[in-house]
């Protein structure tokens, strides 16, 4: 497998320890930790050192500039004091005002004092419009005639059109502050003259004032209007309920009576009809009882002699009669022991019996007669007083009917005449205060010119310019660092790429790479030898047979890293052949010392020469090297038609390992033709100028001739450009000293 660097790791859920330059913060209550490395920061602030100075210089540059072209401002502060209050128009008591209530009320002041009203007010109380000091001392230009537009004046003209800029310019740079557990509202103007910003401070508070006492006025004035109006339409209902209920008394034959003592205000109704009808009623109850006793009287005699009636016989003519015929029985009974019935004396007696008996008798009929009378005449006036309570019922039950709709009538002119009485009741108590109402706003401070002004505040412009700089840069760099897809680490490598990296080649510490190669105890020494030893167990068989090593582009070392790669294997006595495949831009020939211009790869893919005839060794053992001399005119179409395959099948008698120097793959059909029958292949990227797009189209080239890297070898690498993961690849073992212990 290849080797990779070894990173910090969280082992069972414990957090890695911080590390020199990197700290951890917890992100939560997952217990996960965000890795803040401070390196990679600084190595990016170190990327970016020229372009963050340009822009710090830019800021600050601005900065100066903005402070000294800013006019002085001078802002004045005059405070009012605005006291709670509830309009009474109707009810006459209110509820207690809550916080919010009282909050809100403070910024609806706070509201009016920065409304569009006020400050018209204001410029016409202060004559702002005409006053040219007031648009230059808030750096506007005074409209004339000549500098405006016709069509921009509006209906009002050029006063109008200096009416409304005045307005916007004093709410332009009036503030209203609204300080949290005060009724104290602070109006602070600011322009570039110190006594003209006291000034309109001022008036804005006075006016305000005024502007709160006419609007009082202006709501009592409008409530009485109000009121007024609502009272001559209750006067007017009042007059219209009480009509139609007078009127429909009048036709329902109702009576109304006033109310007298405590009920004066109340008035009852009187019914001639309910009054009949009660009267009725008992009229007829007594005559009910007066035909029950005469019928009575009548079934006890109707039966009976009439002398035995206790009427009749209770009759003081009857009593007479019976007293008369007593005596004339007497005489008669006299008479007839003195003489015989024939004697006129008895017989005129008799006579005179039978004549009392008659009268008796008819007095007797008579009186019976009566009793007879009486009964029918009370059963006669029964009937009557019946038929007639009969007829008044019905009267008064259509009266009750008709009693509905006048206690309606009645309600309505009841409710139209106590709202009425309570309109005229609140209209006198207005009529009574208007104009004695008192104000709830106060001035507590006049503003006074200011001696220094409020703005440009060097000190703070320049924070903020460093502060804007430093933001700016900061999003500068973490944009380009985002955008910047150059694969700078070995992360990069297998998170970029989807490539294992077999070997990190360290940046040249002279001028020269091969200076360094030449020492076996330098960085690039011993990072190649650390590549070799990679290669030995990237899988079973050890290193492959034959290599292919090739980059995305030119100039990332592809070269060297062939060159040193078969100085290690021969190193290892391994017999390495080293072949320079780049048929378009050779270089192994002129690391030959002498011999410059020898055929080699060329040469033997066209056929002309043999390989033994121009391997050439090479000063160190078990190390031969095949230029690509002569440059053909055709590399693609020689490539395409060479026996690759033989070729390696030969040369494998007699090497171990072979090592071809490819041309780079973007632009070019030569590396994908040779990786196509050289599967084993490296790429090379340069840790300085390889681009993930570009190495990305690199290795889709190859696979589309079915060949992938075994793995990268990410040269030039500069740790002080990784982060801090990396920064143990700077210090190598070799930079101790030789006394060391070790």
């Amino acid at each position: 497998m290849a080797a990779r660097p070894l990173e910090p790791a969280t082992v069972y859920g414990v957090p890695p320890q911080n590390e020199p330059g990197r700290e951890y913060v917890s992100s939560g209550d997952d217990g996960r930790m965000v890795e803040l490395d401070l390196h990679a920061i600084y190595s990016a602030v170190r990327r970016n050192l020229l372009w963050i100075a340009l822009i710090m210089a830019a800021f600050v540059g601005l900065g100066i500039v903005a402070t000294l072209l800013t006019v002085p401002q001078y802002v004045a502060t005059s405070s009012v004091l605005v006291e709670q209050e509830t309009e009474k128009i109707i009810e006459e008591s209110t509820s207690p005002v809550g916080y919010q209530d009282a909050d809100r009320f403070l910024r609806t002041q706070a509201d009016i004092i920065g409304s569009v009203a006020l400050a018209t007010r204001v410029v016409e109380s202060e004559g702002l419009a005409e006053n040219a000091n007031f648009f230059t001392a808030l750096g506007a230009e005074y409209p004339t005639n000549e500098n405006v537009d016709a069509v921009d004046l509006g209906p009002e003209g050029l006063p109008g059109l200096r009416r409304s800029l005045a307005a916007d310019l004093l709410l332009n740079n009036l503030e209203i502050s609204l300080p949290t557990q005060s009724r104290l509202i602070g109006i602070s103007f600011s322009s570039s003259d110190p006594n003209l910003s006291a000034s309109i401070a001022n008036a804005v508070a006075s006016n305000y004032l005024e502007s709160n006492l006419a609007r009082k006025f202006d709501s009592s004035a409008y409530a009485r209007e109000f009121l007024a109006q609502q009272l001559s339409d209750a006067r007017d209902k009042v007059e219209k309920s009480e009509r139609d209920l007078n009127q429909y008394s009048r036709a329902a034959g109702l009576i109304r009576v006033s109310g007298q003592g405590q009920n004066a205000d109340k008035e009852t109704t009187l019914s001639v009809t309910n009054d009949a009808l009660v009267q009725l009623n008992a009229a007829s109850t007594a005559a009910t009882a007066e035909r029950i006793a005469a019928e009575k009287r009548w079934q006890n005699v109707a039966g009976i002699a009439p002398l035995s009636i206790p009427e009749v016989l209770a009759n003081s003519a009857v009593q007479q009669l019976l007293t008369e015929r007593a005596r004339v029985a007497a005489s008669l009974a006299e008479e007839r022991v003195k003489h015989l019935e024939e004697h006129p004396n008895v017989q005129a007696l008799e006579a005179q019996l039978r004549d009392v008996d008659s009268q008796i008798a008819s007095l007797g009929q008579s009186i019976k007669r009566t009793i007879r009378l009486d009964y029918e005449t009370a059963r006669e006036r029964e009937g009557s007083i019946q038929g007639r309570l009969a007829s008044t019922r019905g009267e008064a039950l259509d009266e009750q009917d008709r009693g509905v709709q006048y206690n309606l009538l009645k309600r309505v002119a009841e409710t139209d005449r106590a709202l009425y009485n309570t309109l005229l009741t609140r209209f006198n108590e207005l009529s009574a205060t208007a104009g004695a109402a008192s104000n709830n706003v106060s001035i507590v401070d006049l503003a006074e010119a200011p001696r220094k002004p409020d703005s440009p505040k060097p000190l703070l412009n320049m924070l903020l310019s460093l502060l804007g700089g430093m933001i700016f840069s900061g999003l500068f760099v973490a944009g380009r660092e985002l955008l910047d897809d150059t694969v700078r680490t070995p992360t990069d490598v297998e998170e970029k790429l989807g490539l294992p990296l077999l070997g990190m080649i360290p940046m040249a510490e002279g001028e020269f790479i091969e200076d360094d190669l030449d020492d076996p105890k330098s960085g690039a020494s011993e990072a190649y030898q650390s590549l070799v030893t990679n290669l030995r167990y990237y899988s079973a068989d050890g290193i492959p047979k034959t290599i292919l090593v090739t980059s995305s582009q030119q100039g990332e070392g592809k070269s060297t890293t062939s060159l040193q790669l078969a100085r290690e294997f021969a190193k290892l006595n391994k017999r390495t052949l080293l072949i320079d495949a780049d048929l378009r831009r050779p270089t192994l020939h002129r690391r030959l010392p002498g011999r410059r211009e020898v055929d080699g790869f060329t040469s033997v893919l066209a056929g002309e020469k043999t390989p033994a005839e121009v391997i050439v060794q090479s000063d160190r053992p078990n190390l031969d090297f095949m230029t690509a001399l002569p440059i053909p005119p055709a590399p693609s179409a020689l490539l395409a038609t060479a026996d690759i395959k033989g070729l390696i099948e030969r040369l494998g008698e007699h090497y171990d390992h072979i090592i071809f120097d490819a041309p780079p793959v973007l632009g070019l059909s030569d590396a994908p033709s040779m990786a196509a029958q050289i599967h084993s292949a490296i790429l090379v990227v340069d840790s300085t100028k390889g681009k993930r797009g570009g190495v990305n189209s690199a290795l889709g080239r190859l696979a589309m001739v079915n060949s992938r890297p075994m793995g990268a070898v990410l040269t030039k690498f500069d740790p002080r450009q990784a982060g801090s993961a990396y920064s143990y690849y700077g210090s190598g073992y070799y930079s101790y000293e030789h006394s060391s212990s070790d």
